[in-house]
């Protein structure tokens, strides 16, 4: 498949949280298995691993490849569902790959008639436990030292004040508190919690903070990290050769959050696509450094006045929509390449412009002015201070995935959001994977192993397949198709 300027595999990567309302029915872990076995063994949407990708966090049946080219699995940290999207070159694939997602999951639960008591969310925040949960996004970029230790730092700025348009929304705060080195006793009955983490921290909740940008930023404590189960970060390198081709790796983003809003999601992924590129190509000044990148992610979160301020490292103060109009005139360079290209840099100004002139107007097109708006309108009827607790409820039902039950999909179904899908392209990919990268040969592959009855040996993973001991079919161009392979 030949590539154009600029062009670029992404995905993503949603932890899901789970509710179960009738403890009868056994617990969230229990209830994300029964997901995940319906899926693979009763509907055969997609082959079950049968080997372990990882004794410890993925071993063998946890999950494996969908017929549409994504990955679905228990992530044994936690024991959470996870969806993580076919490869993709196009924004509207990766957005449709990834709600086909959430209605394979919802499926399996209305088919197991669990829909009334069971309830899965892409949220990020548990408000009374503490927890986050990941949306991860990887691109594919240069895998040289340089960009990787050095350049990387030029995404920073972008990456703290991108939440203006991509955050979710959040009701409360939460303050880390310094940790204690687990016991033994917490360690042996917990010991995939604990592989490389030698301190906790504590979490606690933030009574000054009403209402913020982003979910996850009060729980970011690193700019970049390896080890991240409780050293959370910007950014966790991937320095693998799974991923890897003709100089290029992945670049494993931890800061985001899911979005519901289709707009909101393509938007932040495409404007990260381009700021990329620009880093790769030396096109960022230095001028662009911020002095405290973890201080200005949570004040521009917890900003009241929207003015966003941040400090840059010259000692200077510049507000976020400025700041990121900056890296918006440095992409302009790339107008005309594409019509993706095109319709990333019309609507990156648009929504700054927006945001200038009043956010609360951009309830279409945000996720955290919607829910804002949301909250807003529960608390004047409901007669609420923002302290109260039915506030949480209210924040979570937004980001519930099943359209019957969400406070998203309501406000969607009143004509109050700017989509850039049809329900028509999302039922497509839950079957159909996107059609210019090597998800589409590796899927019919898995189609090919689910026509058997029941295949003793196969072996997938995002790089190759082999579907018997004795070959292993190479797939190491994410851009290639593969699709005459196996055959």
């Amino acid at each position: 498949m030949p590539r154009k300027d600029g062009d670029r595999i992404f995905g993503v990567e949603t932890e899901f949280g789970c509710l179960v309302a009738d403890e009868s029915l056994g617990s969230p872990e229990a209830a994300v298995e029964n997901i995940k076995d319906y899926l693979f063994h009763d509907l055969r949407l997609g082959a079950i691993d049968l080997h372990a990708r990882d004794d410890v966090f993925e071993p063998a049946m946890s999950g494996g490849f969908l017929m549409n080219g994504a990955r679905l699995y228990i992530d044994a940290v936690g024991s959470h569902l996870e969806y993580a999207t076919a490869e993709c070159r196009q924004l509207k694939d990766l957005v449709a790959n990834d709600r086909a997602g959430h209605r394979h999951i919802v499926r399996a639960l209305r088919e197991l008639k669990l829909d009334d008591v069971i309830s899965v969310y892409n949220n990020s925040v548990d408000h009374f436990g503490g927890h986050t949960f990941g949306c991860h996004e990887n691109y594919l970029v240069r895998g040289d030292d340089d960009f990787l230790n050095t350049s990387v730092q030029m995404l920073y700025p972008f990456l703290v004040t991108r939440q203006i348009f991509a955050g979710v929304g959040r009701v409360g705060g939460h303050i880390l508190g310094g940790g204690d080195r687990p016991t033994y006793q917490e360690v042996m009955e917990n010991p995939v919690d604990y592989i490389w983490v030698s301190q906790v921290y504590s979490v606690h909740p933030d009574q000054s903070v009403d209402f913020q940008l982003s979910q996850r930023a009060d729980h970011i404590i690193k700019t970049i990290a390896s080890r991240v189960r409780f050293n959370r970060a910007l950014i966790n390198p991937k320095w693998e050769h799974f991923y890897s081709h003709e100089g290029m790796t992945r670049l494993h983003l931890l800061f985001g959050e899911s979005n519901q809003n289709e707009f909101a999601y393509a938007l932040k992924v495409g404007t990260t696509v381009l700021v990329l590129r620009m880093i790769e190509e030396f096109r960022v000044p230095h001028t662009l450094t911020m002095a405290h990148p973890l201080v200005a992610l949570r004040e521009v979160s917890r900003d009241p006045t929207y003015k966003w301020v941040v400090e840059m490292a010259d000692g200077t103060t510049i507000g976020a929509i400025d700041l990121q109009r900056e890296y918006l005139r440095i992409a302009e360079a790339y107008r005309g390449e594409s019509a993706q290209t095109d319709w990333i840099l019309d609507n990156w100004a648009e929504i700054l412009d927006g945001l200038e002139k009043d956010p609360m107007e951009l309830g279409d097109r945000i996720d955290w002015v919607a829910k804002r708006q949301i909250v807003e309108q529960y608390r004047a009827e409901e007669g609420l201070e923002w302290g109260d607790d039915a506030l949480h409820s209210v924040d979570l039902e937004y980001h519930n995935i099943d359209p019957e039950k969400s406070l998203f999909y309501a406000w969607q179904e009143m004509g109050n959001t700017r989509r850039i899908l049809n329900d028509f392209d999302i039922t497509m990919a839950m079957t159909d994977p996107p059609q210019n990268t090597r998800a589409k040969g590796r899927s019919k592959l898995v189609e090919q192993v689910l026509s058997k009855k029941n295949a003793k040996f196969y072996l997938f993973d995002w790089n190759g397949v082999a579907l018997d001991r004795h070959s292993y079919i190479e797939m190491p161009d994410p851009f290639e198709t593969y699709e005459n392979l196996g055959k």
